[in-house]
């Protein structure tokens, strides 16, 4: 054999010839500092002081500069209240907006997979314009919002009741589907000060609840658009054998069709959950100093009369990334029997 061959032909189907591995993992190498190196960046900036930030860029701690725990101190000692404050607000608000989406999400996209829906065209309307009817009484002429969404509820039943059978026109779970995917394609610029009304109306602003239903509202469109494709690949012969056996719908749902959608739960969580976190506009809007997140706490660092302090913010983002990493490594092994799914084994 040749010198060419002897590098880059595989001595078996099982192995990578030497050459071919050399090439392959110095590209995954190069690919691996590449990504990690603005994290290296981060991690070692939050330990400079502002000499060593505004005189140049310096790598190698101990090497190119000494490092501090000045920012450190600054964020955890002197600021700690703030600091403590946001972060658990952030921890509660995500964690349970995306406990609740996820739950709500996935029985709405199991409930669109199994079952056929066909709503009346004219009745969603009716009730469209019945919610825009409540929120003009409650906003612009004041009415109590309890006693406007009890009559306009109580409207709706009685005209659906007398005029839901003159309509033809209906609407399939296709259509339910890409009008819930369509909300979330909405800009949120758009719908901010609606809810921002809203709360105010029911004062709950600057509170957890309101920002809890906000993200979940908000996130359940993304839930139920990802867990259908999942329940569809699920056989439904499985759930029809559990009823057999006595089974109950919750308890199909619950012991047979989430346990084998794992994956797909696994990584929707994830990234409900890095939505939530990352969330800025919506908090900005719902929170003022009690439900206070860190998107916001980061924001206020930035718009401060000393300006940008580098060392503080990587402080904070490095204190921001690591829930989502943590959670990241726990439903690594979910998500990694997803990407693998249907592999054929060698």
């Amino acid at each position: 054999m040749t010198l060419m061959q002897r590098l880059f032909e595989p001595r078996s189907i099982r192995t990578m010839a030497p050459g071919t591995k050399v090439l392959v993992y110095s590209v995954l190498l190069f690919w691996t500092a590449f990504v990690l190196f603005p994290i290296y960046w981060v991690l070692i900036t939050s330990f400079k002081t502002a000499v060593d930030v505004n005189g140049g860029p310096v790598y190698l701690p101990f090497i190119d500069f000494q490092p501090s725990l000045h920012a450190w101190k600054e964020l955890f000692v002197f600021d700690y209240k703030d600091t403590l404050r946001a972060y658990m607000n952030s921890l509660i608000i995500a964690l349970s907006s995306t406990a609740a989406s996820v739950l709500i999400g996935s029985m709405a996209a199991y409930a669109l997979a199994r079952f056929e829906y066909r709503p009346k065209f004219g009745v969603v309307l009716m009730f469209v314009l019945m919610m825009i009817a409540v929120f003009v009484a409650v906003g612009k002429y004041g009415v109590d919002w309890r006693l406007s969404t009890a009559v306009g509820v109580a409207i709706f039943y009685f005209l659906a009741r007398a005029l839901g059978r003159h309509f033809s026109a209906s609407l399939g779970n296709g259509d339910i589907l890409f009008w819930m995917i369509s909300q979330r394609i909405l800009a949120p610029i758009v719908v901010v000060v609606p809810i921002y009304m809203m709360f105010q109306q029911v004062r709950l602003l600057d509170t957890h609840i309101a920002v809890i239903l906000t993200y979940t509202v908000i996130n359940l469109p993304i839930v139920i658009w990802l867990m259908y494709d999942f329940f569809r690949s699920i056989p439904y012969d499985l759930e029809e054998s559990a009823q057999l056996d006595g089974a109950t719908r919750l308890g199909v749902f619950f012991d047979i069709v989430l346990p084998l959608s794992r994956t797909g739960l696994a990584a929707t969580t994830l990234l409900v959950m890095i939505l939530s976190w990352n969330e800025y506009l919506l908090a900005l809007f719902l929170s003022t100093s009690k439900a206070q997140t860190m998107p916001i706490l980061v924001a206020a660092m930035n718009a401060g009369e000393r300006g940008i302090l580098w060392w503080s913010m990587s402080v904070v983002i490095i204190v921001m990334i690591i829930p989502v990493i943590v959670l990241a490594i726990i439903l690594q092994r979910y998500i990694s029997k997803g990407l693998l799914l249907g592999a054929v084994k060698g």
